[in-house]
């Protein structure tokens, strides 16, 4: 196993194309819930707990072995909002097909053939962090940090926020992502005897419906 596979993985440079999705804080921006720092660090504490936590256990899921159809089901069904489905699956083609030019797998190319129009991002991951030979916890984290770096750094453009403070959100929220993500991997253990549905199912509803006006707006500068 290469430690320094989750570096690439992790790397937002990585060609996945988050880099055009605000994770929820543009929405969050305009709604006035974010205006600074404390503001921020509140916003990506809730999407920790409970995107975080959910996207974290689907991809140790799929490290673990567990069948991509039904964790992408089980994905389907912790997210009620069209928009959010949607720009999952998006996220998810793009991020497999970096994955399969990066750790060519047939478990990846399965996954392709599979869901055409892609797979749920977290899914996908796990696949990736599998075909990298990387852990569940590995995996889990990857999936826990995109959660909350996505928004900080959306952050940063939307609001002229200095990056030292964005990054310094990210450094103080580092000892409940660690939390977050064994959570998530004692979740995807379970699955093996207790299926998919012993994945947490925690939700965000404010978010859920923010992404929803977001999709609507005639103008903005993140795809979410």
């Amino acid at each position: 196993m290469s430690r320094a596979a989750l570096l690439v993985l992790a790397d937002g440079r990585f060609p996945a194309g988050g880099h055009a999705h605000s994770g929820g804080a543009e929405a969050a921006v305009k709604a006035g819930r974010i205006t600074d720092a404390a503001s921020l660090e509140d916003f990506c504490r809730g999407r920790l707990h409970t995107a975080g936590l959910v996207a974290g256990a689907l991809a140790a899921a799929a490290v673990l072995g567990a069948d991509p159809g039904e964790l992408d089901a089980a994905a389907d069904a912790r997210t009620p909002s069209p928009a959010l489905r949607a720009t999952a699956r998006r996220l998810g083609r793009q991020l497999l097909r970096a994955a399969r030019a990066t750790w060519p797998s047939a478990e990846l190319d399965a996954l392709a053939r599979q869901f055409p129009k892609g797979a749920h991002q977290p899914v996908v991951l796990g696949l990736a962090a599998r075909a990298a030979g990387l852990a569940p916890e590995d995996a889990a984290h990857c999936a826990a940090y995109e959660s909350v770096s996505g928004p900080a750094t959306a952050t940063v453009r939307l609001l002229s926020l200095d990056p030292f403070d964005a990054t310094a959100v990210l450094a103080r929220l580092a000892p409940e992502l660690d939390r977050v993500a064994d959570a998530a991997v004692a979740a995807a253990r379970r699955t093996a005897e207790e299926g998919v549905d012993a994945l947490p199912a925690a939700s965000a509803p404010v978010l859920e419906v923010m992404a929803e006006a977001h999709a609507a707006w005639p103008v903005r500068l993140f795809a979410s």
